[in-house]
């Protein structure tokens, strides 16, 4: 058995759909003084919803609700479907501590005792 749906029942479900997504994701794209909702990302770039998407060039910062995830370098690509694709050109993992500059043994105590 086959169902169909009209073509506006298809976009009220895809409009339905992406605002539910978009409600329970938390990255978000800040690019100087402005957040930008980013419903997905991977490995070579992240999507944007295509009516939200900046014309992003350069360097921006991604987050995960308030934990800074990556410090990109990102181009526009091309849209695809209801999404705006950016290819990151660099990305670097923001680290949430200074790294150190020694190598640490693996065998040292993790505190002293007092007497």
């Amino acid at each position: 058995m086959e169902t169909y749906f009209s073509p506006d029942v298809m976009a009220g479900l895809r409009k339905a759909r992406m605002k539910d997504a978009m409600k329970k994701n938390r990255l978000r794209v800040h690019d100087g003084e402005v957040d930008y909702p980013v419903v997905r990302i991977w490995e070579t770039g992240f999507s944007m919803p295509l009516g939200k998407a900046p014309n992003l060039r350069g360097f921006v910062d991604l987050f995960d609700g308030s934990r800074h995830l990556l410090q990109c370098l990102v181009i526009r690509s091309e849209p695809d479907g209801d999404h705006m694709i950016y290819d990151f050109k660099r990305r670097t993992v923001v680290l949430d501590a200074a790294p150190k500059d020694y190598a640490e043994d693996a065998n040292a105590p993790v505190a002293l005792i007092a007497k």
